[in-house]
C-alpha cells in the first residue's frame, strides 16, 4: 500500500517466457496485487507464472474485502450502476481465473480464452482492479523494459494529489535524444503530435508508453470494455479519458532499450491504423464533449473549419490545372480562394486555442 491505498500493477503477457518471472520477482514490496493477463501465449508463459503462486511472492499483506452496497431510499442510481458493473464481464472476450484465493493471493492469473492484443488484456486487468476497488491500478509490461523503481513516482501523484491517470514519459528525460533509437523517436513523436489534437490533452508527449496509473473514479468513469484491443490502446485511453474530464500528469521515465525480448511492436507498421484511430476519435470527443455534454463554440469553429477547407480543394484544383495548362486564372476564382483559405484557416486557429484554453486544466504539473 502506499499511503494506506491499496495499489495493483496490470502485466500483460503474451509470450514472454524469458521475462515474466523478472517482472513478477522485482515488482516493489508495496504493490499489494499482480494482474497478470495471460493473452494466450503459445510457449511456457502460463506455466511460468502459475508457479509463482505457490511461491512466497504470492502472499499478500493485505485482504479485499467485498464491499456491499445497502439499500436506501435515495440509491437506486448506485444500485444500479452495481448491477451493470457485475454483467460488464459480459462484454469482454472469454476468459477465466486461475486463482481460487482471490482475497488474499498477491498474484492473479487471467488467461483469455482467445488473443485480444495489449489492449485488451489491459482492459481485462482493469476490470478485475475496479471489480475489486483497487485504489490505484498501474500498467508495466511483461518483458521486463520498464524500471520497477520508476513504479513508486508513477503511483504517487494519484494516490497523494487525486490524479486521475499519470503517465511516464521517456521523451523528457536527458538520455532520449541519444539513446532511443531514431525511427522509433521520430514515429513515436509524431504520434505525440496526433494524440494532442485527437486528445485534447495538449501537454503530454510519448503518447505510446504504456507505464500508467490510473485512479478507480477514472477507472470507474470510461467504458472498460470499449478500450482499443491493440497498439493504439494508450492514445484512445487519453481520448476517453478527455472525454470523461480526467486529470493528467506526465512523470520522467528512462528509456529501456535491448533487455529481455525484442518489442513485438513495429511502430512504423502500426501507425496507419493507429492514425485512422485518432482521426475517428478527435471527431468523437469534439461531438461527446463539446456539443452533447457541453456546447462550446469551439466545436462550431472546428466544423466551420473543416467545411471551408473542403469547398476550398475544387477551388485549389482547379487553379493549379489553369496555372500548369498556362491559362489565365479568374481574379474572382483567386479571391474566393484566397477568402476561404484564411477564413478556414483561422477557424481552425481559433478552435485550437481555445480547445488548448480549456483543457489546460486537466493537466496537473
Amino acid at each position: 500500500m502506499l499511503n494506506n491505498k491499496t495499489i495493483a500493477v496490470v502485466v500483460p503477457a503474451y509470450n514472454e517466457e524469458k521475462q515474466i518471472g523478472i517482472v513478477i520477482e522485482t515488482m516493489p514490496d508495496f504493490v499489494d496485487r499482480i494482474i497478470v493477463v495471460n493473452d494466450l501465449s503459445s510457449d511456457r508463459t502460463q506455466e511460468i507464472i502459475e508457479s509463482f503462486l505457490s511461491s512466497t511472492y504470492n502472499k499478500s499483506k493485505h485482504k479485499l474485502k467485498k464491499q456491499e452496497i445497502k439499500k436506501t431510499f435515495h440509491n437506486d442510481a448506485e444500485i444500479s450502476l452495481v448491477e451493470f458493473n457485475k454483467k460488464e464481464i459480459e462484454f469482454f472476450p472469454k476468459s477465466e481465473i486461475i486463482n481460487v484465493n482471490q482475497e488474499t493471493d498477491r498474484i492473479i492469473l487471467i488467461n483469455n480464452l482467445v488473443n485480444v492484443g495489449v489492449g485488451g488484456s489491459i482492459a481485462r486487468g482493469y476490470k478485475w482492479c475496479k471489480d475489486n476497488k483497487i485504489d490505484c491500478t498501474a500498467v508495466m509490461a511483461g518483458d521486463a523494459q520498464m524500471d520497477p523503481d520508476e513504479l513508486e513516482s508513477i503511483c504517487l501523484p494519484v494516490v497523494s494529489e487525486k490524479v486521475d491517470y499519470v503517465k511516464g514519459n521517456r521523451l523528457i528525460h536527458g538520455s532520449a535524444g541519444f539513446f532511443i533509437p531514431k525511427t522509433r523517436f521520430i514515429g513515436n513523436s509524431i504520434l505525440s503530435i496526433l494524440t494532442k489534437i485527437a486528445s485534447g490533452y495538449w501537454r503530454i508527449s510519448d503518447a505510446q508508453t504504456g507505464y500508467t496509473a490510473i485512479s478507480l473514479a477514472a477507472l470507474n468513469s470510461i467504458k472498460l470494455y470499449d478500450i482499443y484491443k491493440r497498439y493504439g490502446m494508450p492514445n484512445d485511453m487519453l481520448v476517453k479519458l478527455n472525454i470523461a474530464y480526467c486529470t493528467i500528469r506526465e512523470v520522467p521515465i528512462k528509456p529501456v532499450y535491448r533487455i529481455g525480448e525484442q518489442t513485438k511492436m513495429n511502430l512504423f507498421k502500426v501507425m496507419p491504423g493507429i492514425s485512422f484511430l485518432l482521426f475517428k476519435s478527435f471527431f468523437k470527443r469534439l461531438w461527446i464533449k463539446y456539443c452533447l455534454r457541453d456546447f462550446h463554440p469551439l466545436f462550431l469553429l472546428y466544423n466551420i473549419g473543416f467545411l471551408l477547407g473542403i469547398l476550398d480543394i475544387p477551388l485549389g484544383i482547379k487553379i493549379l490545372k489553369l496555372s500548369i495548362s498556362g491559362n489565365a486564372v479568374n481574379p474572382v476564382t483567386l479571391l474566393a480562394f484566397a477568402f476561404l483559405s484564411i477564413s478556414s484557416l483561422q477557424s481552425l486557429l481559433f478552435a485550437m486555442w481555445m480547445d488548448i484554453q480549456d483543457n489546460d486544466r486537466l493537466y496537473k504539473s
